[in-house]
């Protein structure tokens, strides 16, 4: 890791994606905070066209400078899609300077927009991790969770409506026969009344019937002491 003057408004430190710059004192918007440099390439020269790593800012379509060598601490500024800087491209000069386009706090990392054709050749396929595309795919992360968990709890409501009308059909069945075997023990209970009620009457005509006389017997009953005596007072 290069040596950075103190008077310096930046250092190198950790970041998401490894090794970035950030800032140590406050950058305002417009300063000029870091020239990006090395060695230019000639795209004429089949030794330098040949030349290939992430590290090579072209200036026009002839020149390209390599940053790749150590000594280019504009290097370690990562890529974001919402920077709070920018890169101020002098093909004339051959000179690139990354300018701040926001005002930067200590601490906060520095970052620029690497463009169209670098974003799709190297993060693209893996993933922008700048803290725009992080928070937008934790966004998007949470509105599936939001969206997963609407719809288990749909779907959970629905089979709590159906359990719900299958165990009130169940008790309406259930009372249906409760009803039903009541009225049929009610029913048994008046047949079983009707029928002891009938036997009843039944016994007791019976028992009328043998306490009456037979038609056509008399009935021998004997004479008083008094009326016999009176019988024979008179045959005196």
């Amino acid at each position: 890791m290069p040596v950075i003057p103190k008077t310096k408004p930046y250092r190198v430190g950790r970041s998401k994606t490894g090794l970035g710059l950030f800032a140590t004192q406050p950058i305002k918007k417009g300063t000029k905070i870091i020239r990006y440099f090395g060695p230019l390439l000639d795209s004429k020269k089949a030794e330098d066209d040949a030349i290939e790593n992430k590290y090579l800012f072209e200036l026009d379509k002839r020149w390209t400078i390599d940053g790749s060598i150590r000594e280019n601490v504009a290097r370690y500024i990562n890529h974001s899609c919402k920077p709070n800087a920018e890169s101020d491209v002098k093909p004339r000069k051959k000179k690139i300077v990354i300018r701040a386009i926001k005002n930067i706090a200590p601490g906060d990392e520095i970052n620029y927009d690497y463009g169209t054709d670098y974003f799709k050749a190297y993060l693209k396929p893996i993933g922008c991790k700048c803290d725009a595309c992080e928070k937008k795919r934790a966004k998007k992360k949470a509105e599936e969770r939001a969206e997963r968990a609407r719809v288990k709890a749909k779907e959970n409501a629905k089979d709590a409506r159906k359990a719900e009308k299958k165990a009130n059909k169940k008790t309406d069945e259930l009372a249906k026969e409760t009803a039903k075997d009541k009225a049929k023990q009610r029913a048994k209970a008046k047949a079983k009344s009707t029928s002891k009620s009938s036997a009843s009457a039944k016994s007791d005509r019976a028992a009328a019937k043998s306490r009456r006389p037979a038609a056509g017997k008399r009935v021998k009953t004997k004479s008083s002491p008094a009326k016999t005596l009176t019988s024979r007072a008179k045959a005196a």
